[in-house]
């Protein structure tokens, strides 16, 4: 079943995805070699509790924690640690935020100072990767035409789609019907409406696509340990275009002061 939202609706979705990339701006300004994931997992709840957001994942089918954080070979749902970061690490830290009824998510992947030069090509094509997605969110679309654009830009570029994690739609629920692949054809899927809102979000690997959770039941890491990288949005379905909901322009703004992270 497919709840679409009312234009109200959608504005309650960006004020919950406006705190969620406030947060992670709050994070990137304090992101630096030495700092632990469990201290970044700290700050980002209160500063969204004492914003008046609820974390969206914390307890979420027994998720234990604000934020996943997933460094290097770690695509998804890492678990936020003690051991702390260092130079060269690149960090996948995911963030969902309910506040007035409604859930708000986006992830965002930061390298820690000097990174491999192919390293940083798959963050970018994971980012251009997601904008590519992004732009087909248009009313009389469909959800294939999403997917195609993802995993074309990706493998275009030597890169592959994870294919077991999905984006998904999202609203009064943190997952809620559709889903929406990173791959795929287009023309394929269900048409898309205004009103439709969807986080897209590829997860793309430096090597092989194939992926295996750890014994902690979440972590999700490459099978062949090469980098991956994560990148998300919220994003309403627009009749003239895709309305982004979620933002990374507070995320750039601290990044830019902040001597330890590179800007992709």
């Amino acid at each position: 079943m497919i709840y679409y939202k009312t234009p109200e609706e959608i504005e309650l979705i960006r004020k919950s995805s406006l705190l969620v990339g406030k947060t992670h701006a709050e994070l990137a300004g304090l992101l630096r070699p030495g700092i632990t994931g469990l201290e970044l997992d700290r700050i980002a709840e209160t500063f969204i509790r004492d914003h008046g957001g609820i974390p969206s994942f914390k307890n979420y089918n027994g998720y234990p924690f604000t934020l996943c954080i997933s460094v290097n070979s770690m695509v998804v749902h890492g678990f936020p640690s003690a051991e702390p970061f260092k130079e060269g690490d690149i960090v996948s830290i995911d963030c969902g935020v309910f506040m007035n009824g409604f859930h708000g998510d986006s992830a965002y992947t930061f390298s820690i100072g000097e990174v491999p030069e192919k390293t940083k090509k798959l963050l970018r094509v994971t980012r251009e990767s997601l904008m590519k997605g992004v732009a087909m969110a248009v009313s009389g679309n469909r959800l294939g035409d999403i997917s195609y654009a993802v995993q074309h830009h990706a493998e275009s570029h030597g890169f592959s789609v994870v294919r077991e994690l999905v984006g998904h739609g999202l609203g009064r629920n943190l997952h809620e019907s559709p889903e929406v692949p990173n791959y795929g054809k287009r023309g394929n899927g269900i048409m898309l409406k205004e009103g439709l809102v969807i986080a897209i979000e590829p997860m793309i690997n430096q090597g092989k696509r194939e992926v295996k959770t750890l014994k902690d039941g979440w972590t999700v890491v490459t099978r062949d340990g090469l980098p991956s990288a994560h990148f998300e949005h919220t994003v309403a379905v627009g009749k003239y275009g895709p309305d982004v909901l979620s933002t990374f322009e507070f995320i750039e703004e601290a990044i830019k002061k902040n001597n330890n992270l590179t800007l992709n």
